[in-house]
C-alpha cells in the first residue's frame, strides 16, 4: 500500500462536475493499492496517519496531530502509485491490485478510520476525479 499524504487547509474531490468529497483542515490521502495488500496494511497506515503529528503548535513547532486540531481526511483512491516507469516511456500497473480487492480495502481503509472516530469523505473508487486543494506548508509525505 501506498500513500501520498498532504496536509491541507482545504480540499474536494468532484466528480463529473459534482462534489463528493470536501474537507477544511486536514490531509488529503491519495491511496494506491498493491498485489499482496492486507486489511492490516489498512490497520498499520491509517493509525500511522492518524497519530502523525506533522501540524504545527502555538510555538510553530509540528507536535500536532489529526485529533490535535480537529482535522478531517479526504481519502482519494489511486492506482498510478503502482506506475513503474523504469522501462520505456509507458508506465506499467502491474504491481497494482487488482480492482475488486482494490475497492474492497479502499472503503475498508475509510471504514476503519472512521471507527476510530474520524469525520472521511471519499471520492469514486474508478471515477475520473479532479482533485483540488490547498496544500498547507506545502507539507506531503509518502507512506508505504
Amino acid at each position: 500500500m501506498r500513500i501520498v499524504l498532504q496536509r491541507v487547509s482545504s480540499a474536494r474531490v468532484t466528480v463529473d462536475g459534482k462534489i463528493c468529497g470536501e474537507i477544511g483542515t486536514g490531509y488529503l490521502v491519495l491511496l494506491g493499492v498493491g498485489q499482496g495488500d492486507t486489511e492490516e496494511d489498512c490497520r498499520r497506515l491509517a493509525d500511522k496517519i492518524i497519530n502523525l503529528r506533522i501540524f504545527s503548535d502555538e510555538n510553530d513547532k509540528i507536535n500536532l496531530s489529526l485529533g490535535d486540531v480537529g482535522g478531517d481526511l479526504l481519502v482519494v483512491s489511486q492506482f498510478t502509485l503502482y506506475a513503474d516507469c523504469r522501462k520505456g516511456n509507458r508506465p506499467n500497473f502491474i504491481q497494482a491490485g487488482k480492482p475488486d480487492e482494490a475497492e474492497r480495502l479502499y472503503n475498508y481503509f475509510a471504514d476503519y478510520c472512521r471507527s476510530k472516530g474520524k469525520h472521511v469523505e471519499m471520492g469514486i473508487f474508478g471515477a475520473d476525479m479532479k482533485v483540488q486543494l490547498v496544500n498547507d506548508g506545502p507539507f506531503t509525505v509518502i507512506l508505504e
